[in-house]
Parts: structure tokens; sequence; C-alpha cells
């Protein structure tokens, strides 16, 4: 497997999953090639870079120009084939289906993009969402029950890097949630 390090991305104002959280959260999703991966809220894409590198064709979800653009430059330096949908989810996502979810970002359009789901992500498939507040994650749980997902998993990830000056930096810390589609 090939991961890629923070600093190696082109970055810009739009928020990114870190190296940890990121690590983690494809290992969930349990990427595979073939599968194919929608990624909501994809930000600088490099949750959609990370899975086109394990195999997957992904579909890349942002609405924010400045992360469409980095989207595309990463995807170029990192030579992987990403088809970025410009819009809002669930609204601009074409009808076709998938088998691996992420939601990076929803625009507070959870309920909208479970509606989504249910008509295709298929059998079987993956959902899984990162979240720094209690009430989208909650939100998240009470969805993914509603719906009537399985092996539902949460997790609270706290991870720190030490500088060169020794001293430990503190990221923010993250929840990661999933569920298979019944």
């Amino acid at each position: 497997m090939k991961w890629i390090k923070d600093e190696k991305f082109i970055r810009g104002n739009i928020p990114m999953t870190k190296f940890d959280i990121r690590a983690l959260t494809i290992v969930l999703l349990s990427i595979e090639e073939g599968d194919i991966l929608l990624d909501i809220g994809a930000g600088t894409g490099s949750i959609s870079i990370e899975g086109a590198l394990q195999g997957a064709e992904v579909w890349a979800v942002e609405k924010e120009e400045e992360g469409i653009e980095l989207i595309k430059k990463n995807s170029e330096k990192f030579k992987v084939d990403i088809k970025i949908i410009e819009g809002q989810a669930p609204d601009s996502i074409p009808h076709i289906k998938f088998n691996k979810c992420f939601i990076g970002g929803s625009g507070g359009k959870l309920e909208d993009i479970f509606d989504y789901l249910e008509k295709y992500l298929e059998r079987e498939g993956i959902v899984c969402a990162n979240f720094v507040t209690l009430k989208n994650l909650n939100q998240f749980i009470e969805l993914l029950e509603k719906y009537n997902y399985k092996d539902i998993e949460a997790r609270l990830v706290q991870t720190a890097k030490i500088s060169s000056v020794g001293l430990m930096k503190g990221n923010n810390p993250i929840f990661l949630v999933k569920g298979v589609k019944r």
C-alpha cells in the first residue's frame, strides 16, 4: 500500500483529512481494487486520492471552488483519475450505484444524503463519515439506525505528532463512524 504524508498534498484553506485519520478511514471503508467510491465533501481530495491509489473508481463531490481546484491539482500530482462533481450533495450526484461512500462534509444535508444512499449505495455497501461535533455524530448514528444499517462502529481518535523541537502537537479529536447497508 502506498500512503501519502500530509505535507505532500497541495493545500489551501480547505480542510483536509489528516494522515492518521485518512489511513484509518480507508481501512474502515475496506477499499479494494474495483470498488466505486463516492467521496462527499471531498475538500482537498485526500480521501479520494488514497482510495484511487487502492484501486477504486472515485467520484468526488465538492461545492467550494478552491476545493475543486485542489482536487484537480492533487489528482494530477498523484496521477490518479478522479471524477469531480461540482456542487452540493445529494442534488449534484449522478444516479449511479456505489459500493463505498465517505462523508467528509454534508453541508447540513445528512438526511437527504441518506435518502440518496438508500437508492444508490449497493447492498452490503459501506458508508463511513468523520465528524468533529457530537451533534453530527449523533445524527449520523441515528440515521444509520433509521435506515437499518448493520455492523455500526464508532471511534473517537486523537492523534498527536512530535515537532522538530520535541513538543507534541495534537490534532483535533475526530469521530469515525461506519455502517454497512443491509
